[in-house]
């Protein structure tokens, strides 16, 4: 490795933090699809991206503090860096997949990185020169440290059940060590002369020189918090958290001043600034929270507010402004230097003001909405790091390229010493950015409130007048999965309803009412007593966590009395602008709605080998979805229609009766056979006959083939030809899974063709009812085998079956099997049937214990508007 050139290394080794930090942003993207979800966006950015950053970064300024190469040179570092990645991601894959096995060894791998190069910096250390700043090399050492120790708790704390008491001491102080003593110990030894270079300030002779009592003081802190969770005593905790502060302080106190000295203003100073300021709010919500709480317990839910701000704030700041800062150094040459410090100093003031007043907004008590885009534009302006990033090494090398060799190159970082200011950009240009960046926060906080006003505390309804009753009706209202339980309140007009909310789910749920009163975010287990305030009208109710209203958490408050003109008119005033028709749709059935779901259940294929059948096609306005109604064109009165069975080599005689208002036809997909005639088009009162033989196993679909073709299918003219493998073995239950799409028009009217062409359904519903099987549970016993026989019918969306809690045993698709009875190992299984518009398959599984099992499609904003089901399962 050392013939590479120093430069090259560093753009080679950072590739590696630039993928942790891709990583991290998919993780913080798709989170809401993810398992443990809040634990991997923590650990991708601070055990992947934040402590790679610490080991490149780390050596490198050891390198040039010691002005000797740490032993092993760059090989030592690529095995280090190595062994880190190598665990990091063995432990997220280990939790992800929860094997034991897999996170204990990525555990080890991670903690011998760190004893390595805690070793490294020791021997490094005593084999250097003497210098001002040379002892800063322990603060790497004691962090290193620090990390194995952090591991072990990590480690110890995994293998704990969530309600084993002594879960909550482990998890303050993993969160202690690894975030003060592993990054916090870490950042202090830098920032005492990285700080000053990075401001180009001048250094007095006592800077520094506290360095041993800030060492001395920040470890001693931890220790006490250690002692404090091995102790059960959280004000002992608080106490070792206000000494590390008091450590940050001593580093402050000199930063505050080298600040006045400042010789120009860029991105990584303004970044590296505010990171050090939230790490000591997040310190000092540290000592508060725990040392106020009444219990460990307490502790943690506290300990979940300073997530945020100390990873948004702290550690993704102090990396995004070191790097601003050392990636144009390593370009050498004046010239390079400034074209790559050029780009990365873009809008400076408006990124860093953007992500500093983005992070404060977030913090306050604003609706779900206002967090979602708020963490949207946070998200990226961070993002835009990465581009500039790329951009300015990229204009730096070529710069490079082109300017004349000094007689000495620059060889590195030089701590302590800076490059020439650069001319201040002029007040209003800085005045401006600031101005833009407080616009562009205050637009998302505008927006979100505009999405869910209510959530916001304002009042949507109408303002009905109702005399006062001086009564009070009290509800228990609890949660269901992703439903409230009961999700119809009845009220008399002008009491008074008070909500007693228990949060019996397993998620963070709250409720919000249409005239602006909400509850606090409950846990799981968390209850509290809700006035709603007096009933004068009809109005709903929701959980305003995002998403959560969409896969169903609505319930509505009924006025009893009232009157009944415009009873129904003020909901929810957000809906009509919030998402279109699906925003206005409730998925939830009525207890007492008498509803009667499709039938999934399969008959075994008649013994017949012939099969007549008609089928009248007509044109009727039926349910879609609770209160949701169109006028759907099906195939013997049902959409969809109904399900053929047969074996291979059956003979299906079919008769259409078109006894709608429009010409129709049909297409058997289980039959091959010239289309002209069979498939035509028939007009209102004529019929056709078509047969075919089964030659070839498959669930086949048949629809309608008039044009518009994907009009006709989305509007109900679809159906399931199923043609058994002659091999295929018996089992306790057989279900059919017909998944398709609704893009409804007006209420009570057919299809929309203009939506049908946006591809993006209203409704995907599993046997032309959304949720049906949600409300109306399949039923089986406990080691029950189940054959589901699942096929897309589209007209747009792909599906990917999946039984949350279920593995497939056996898995056939498209006439052959890509499983069988766990394959040729014996114990191989599958996750997810998926499938294309118009394919289908089957998959088979044992459910081994009692419980609900769900069913959806893994798409999963589809299972939001009502692809997914349940199995209820007895013993």
């Amino acid at each position: 490795m050392r013939s590479v050139e120093r430069r090259t290394w560093y753009i080679i080794t950072n590739s590696v933090l630039g993928l942790w930090m891709l990583a991290a942003i998919a993780a913080v993207t798709a989170h809401r699809f993810l398992p443990h979800s809040t634990w991997l966006m923590v650990h991708v950015t601070m055990l992947g991206a934040v402590s790679t950053a610490i080991l490149i970064w780390s050596q490198h300024f050891a390198d040039t503090l010691t002005r000797r190469q740490a032993p092993g040179g760059r090989v030592s570092l690529g095995i280090r860096l190595g062994l880190h990645t190598l665990g990091a991601a063995l432990v997220i894959a280990g939790i992800l997949s929860d094997v034991m096995s897999v996170i204990l060894a990525g555990a080890v791998i991670v903690a011998a990185a760190a004893l390595t190069h805690a070793t490294t910096m020791i021997l490094q250390l005593r084999g250097a020169l003497a210098s001002r700043f040379g002892p800063l090399v322990q603060f790497y050492a004691v962090s290193a440290l620090w990390l194995v120790v952090g591991v072990g708790i990590g480690f110890w704390m995994s293998q704990l059940s969530a309600d084993d008491p002594l879960r909550g001491r482990l998890f303050v102080a993993h969160v202690a060590v690894n975030l003060l003593g592993w990054v916090g110990t870490t950042v202090l030894g830098t920032v005492i002369l990285f700080w000053p270079t990075v401001l180009h300030a001048r250094m007095r002779p006592t800077d520094g020189s506290r360095s041993p009592l800030v060492l001395t003081v920040s470890m001693f802190g931890i220790v006490v918090v250690l002692a404090g969770a091995a102790a059960d005593a959280p004000p002992l905790v608080a106490a070792g958290a206000v000494l590390w502060l008091a450590a940050l302080g001593l580093v402050l106190v000199e930063g505050v001043r080298q600040i006045t000295d400042a010789a120009r203003l860029s991105y990584a100073g303004l970044s590296i600034g505010a990171a050090l300021c939230w790490l000591a709010v997040s310190v000092g919500f540290l000592a508060v929270g725990v040392g106020t709480s009444d219990g460990w317990a307490t502790a943690v839910d506290r300990l979940a507010w300073i997530v945020q701000p100390f990873i948004a704030g702290f550690a993704v700041q102090i990396v995004l402004g070191a790097l601003s800062y050392l990636l144009p150094v390593i370009m050498g040459r004046p010239n390079a230097r400034k074209k790559c410090e050029a780009e990365l100093d873009r809008a400076a003031v408006f990124r860093a003001a953007t992500i500093n007043i983005g992070i404060v907004a977030y913090l306050l008590p604003v609706p779900s909405v206002v967090k979602v885009l708020l963490s949207i534009v946070v998200l990226c302006v961070f993002i835009a790091f990465l581009v500039l990033a790329v951009r300015g090494v990229v204009v730096g090398l070529r710069e490079r390229k082109a300017e004349p060799a000094p007689a000495a190159d620059a060889q590195g970082v030089q701590l302590g010493v800076g490059a020439p200011p650069q001319k201040a950009k002029p007040r209003r240009a800085l005045s401006g950015q600031l101005v833009t960046a407080a616009s562009v926060i205050l637009l998302a906080v505008a927006g979100g409130i505009a999405i869910d006003p209510s959530a916001a505390g304002i009042n949507t309804l109408g303002g009905t007048e109702v005399a006062e009753t001086g009564h009070t009706t009290t509800i228990d209202v609890s949660v269901d999965g992703m439903r409230f339980v009961p999700d119809v309140l009845e009220v008399p007009a002008g009491d008074r309803l008070v909500v007693e909310l228990s949060n019996t789910g397993t998620d963070v749920h709250d409720i919000t009412f249409a005239n602006g009163v909400s509850s606090e975010r409950l846990a799981p287990g968390d209850s509290e007593t809700v006035d709603v305030g007096v009933i004068s009208e009809d109005m709903q109710g929701w959980c305003s966590v995002t998403g959560h209203r969409a896969m169903g958490m609505e319930l509505s408050v009924v006025a009893v009395g009232a009157a009944a003109e415009g009873a129904h008119d003020h909901g929810d005033a957000q809906d009509s602008d919030a998402g279109g028709a699906a925003a206005d749709l409730d998925f939830t059935l009525s207890t007492d709605a008498g509803f009667v779901p499709y039938d999934a259940a399969l008959d075994p294929a008649p013994a017949a080998d012939v099969h007549e059948i008609t089928m009248p096609v007509t044109e009727t306005e039926v349910e879609v979805a609770p209160g949701v109604t169109q006028t759907l064109w099906m195939f013997d009165g049902t959409a969809p229609g109904p399900v053929l069975r047969g074996s291979v080599g059956d003979v299906f005689d079919v008769t259409l009766v078109n006894n709608g208002t429009m010409g129709h036809s049909i297409d058997f997909h289980a039959g091959t056979l010239a289309p002209d005639d069979p498939m035509r088009t028939i007009m209102p009162g004529e019929s056709l006959e078509y047969t075919f033989t089964a030659t070839r196993a498959g669930i086949w679909m048949y629809h309608c083939s008039t044009m518009p073709m994907s009009s006709h299918i989305a509007n109900g003219m679809f159906g399931a030809v199923i043609i058994d493998p002659p091999d295929l073995a018996p089992v306790d239950h057989e279900f059919v899974m017909v998944q398709s799409e609704f893009y409804l028009g007006e209420e009570g009217g057919p299809v929309d063709p203009d939506a049908v062409a946006t591809q993006l359904p209203d409704i995907v519903a599993f046997n032309g009812y959304a949720n049906q099987y949600r409300d109306v549970p399949l039923e089986v016993k406990a080691g029950d085998t189940v054959r589901f026989w699942v096929l897309d019918a589209g007209p747009n969306v792909s599906t990917s079956f999946h039984v949350v809690g279920g593995q497939f045993h056996t898995v056939w698709k498209e006439g052959d099997y890509s499983l069988k009875d766990g394959g040729s190992t014996g114990v191989g299984g599958s996750q997810a049937l998926a499938l294309a518009p118009a394919q289908g398959g089957f998959v088979e599984l044992t459910f081994p214990e009692a419980g609900n099992y769900s069913f959806v499609s893994h798409i999963m904003s589809d299972a939001e508007k009502g692809a997914t089901g349940i199995v209820h399962v007895t013993e």
